[in-house]
Formats: C-alpha cells, structure tokens, sequence
C-alpha cells in the first residue's frame, strides 16, 4: 500500500508507507551485530546526550522512526520538548551547554561528511568538551545512528501511529 494523498482528508492520520524489509526477520545476524554496536557505542555516555545526538541527526537524515523513538526515549531519561524541537536551531537557542553544543556540532558535521569532512575546529572543540574517551563514545554514537537512519528510511521503517 502506498500512501494515499486523498487519505487524512478528515482529520484522520494518513497511513504510513508500507515497509519494504523487516531488517530483523531477514538479516537477523547482522540486525543482532548492530544491536550490540548500539549498546556498545553509548557507555559511559549520558543517555539524555545520546538522545539528543540521535534526535539531531535523525533529523538531518530525515529518519521519522528514529526520530519518534529517541524523542520518546529521551523524554523517559527527563529530556524536555523545547530543547528536543529546538535541536534545527541549536545555536539559536540559550538551553544547550557548552558540551551538548560540541556534540551537536560534531553530530552535524559527521552526518554530513561530504560537508566538510569533520572540521578541525569542530573536532577540536569536541576534544575541548569531553575526554579521549568520551570523544571515542561519542563518535560511535553518531556513527551508529547514522547507520541505524540509513536503514529505518531504506527500509521504509515508520513510527507507529499515536
């Protein structure tokens, strides 16, 4: 079923594209490999900046499912909507810490890698804000996102209606 474009005409939401692969049912090794990047790629982080990074580039990538699903599970971590709406206009906005800017600038820069290639001011003011460590933590994060976007749109993945 493709989505219809006279569908929602009466307030009702209109339908989500049909998924094209179930990912998990047909590659289950690699779906399982990427799930274990995943919990590897955000310890030692805080989870409501990982939220934050994966909403972001998300929504560079426009991912509905992974943005639906870290807005949601940044909210159980405390995350609040204005700073989770605002993420398009970060630099715009007072509620973003020196730290949760760097992550938000080396986000943007690693999703869009053609871009620029990762500035080295921007990997410099990383470096500034988080340890060797941390700054490992926080690439894979981004990294991992970026893959988990690339299949959720491939695959036509939707945020399950509300």
């Amino acid at each position: 079923m493709t989505t219809n474009e006279t569908a929602g005409t009466n307030g009702a939401p209109v339908p989500a594209p049909e998924q094209r692969l179930e990912m998990f049912k047909l590659a289950p090794e690699y779906y399982q490999a990427m799930i274990a990047v995943e919990r590897a790629s955000r310890q030692g982080l805080d989870p409501r900046l990982t939220h934050l990074v994966k909403v972001h580039a998300s929504m560079i990538n426009g991912c509905a499912y992974c943005i639906d699903m870290h807005s949601t599970e940044g909210h159980q971590h405390g995350e609040q909507d204005h700073r989770l709406l605002s993420l398009p206009a970060w630099r715009e906005t007072p509620w973003f810490t020196a730290r949760e800017r760097a992550a938000l600038a080396l986000t943007e820069s690693i999703t869009l890698v053609t871009e620029g290639h990762v500035p080295d001011a921007v990997f410099a003011e990383a470096a500034a804000r988080f340890d060797e460590t941390e700054l490992a933590q926080l690439i894979a994060v981004i990294a991992t996102i970026n893959v988990w976007n690339r299949l959720s749109i491939s695959t036509r993945m939707s945020p399950a209606a509300k």
